[in-house]
């Protein structure tokens, strides 16, 4: 079963990287949207996946009676989704506000803050 997340967790990432070298925002959006749940997942994989007993300790006791389930990876993967979700929307309103105003979502023609009578700048190696 880890072995099917962390091939599911590298192919997350390898689609992230596809799409965030993209030329166009909604890609870019995209790229970052899906880095976010393949970090989600890599956390999630990390803490284990083993059927174990939830983490309450019995009254009367100071150490739990048996393995119990690492609750860290499951309230950092929580968090990490409503960080993720509100930089999502946050970045969904700046391109659509940027989509307004420049009227183009290809950041090739984003490009208004440099003069328009230099050369461009190198855009590969």
């Amino acid at each position: 079963m880890e072995t099917a997340l962390s091939v599911t967790v590298g192919c997350f990432f390898a689609i992230s990287v596809y799409l965030l070298l993209s030329k166009h925002v909604i890609r870019i959006m995209l790229g970052v949207g899906v880095l976010g749940n393949a970090v989600n997942l890599l956390i999630f994989t990390n803490g284990r996946l083993l059927r174990e007993v939830p983490p309450i300790i019995a009254p009367g006791m100071s150490t739990p009676a048996m393995e119990i389930a690492n609750p860290l990876p499951q309230a950092l993967v929580l968090t990490a989704i409503v960080i993720s979700f509100s930089l999502f929307a946050f970045m969904l309103v700046l391109a659509f506000r940027a989509y307004q105003s420049l009227g183009t979502d290809d950041t090739d023609g984003m490009r208004v803050a440099e003069p328009a009578d230099e050369k461009l700048p190198p855009l590969g190696y």
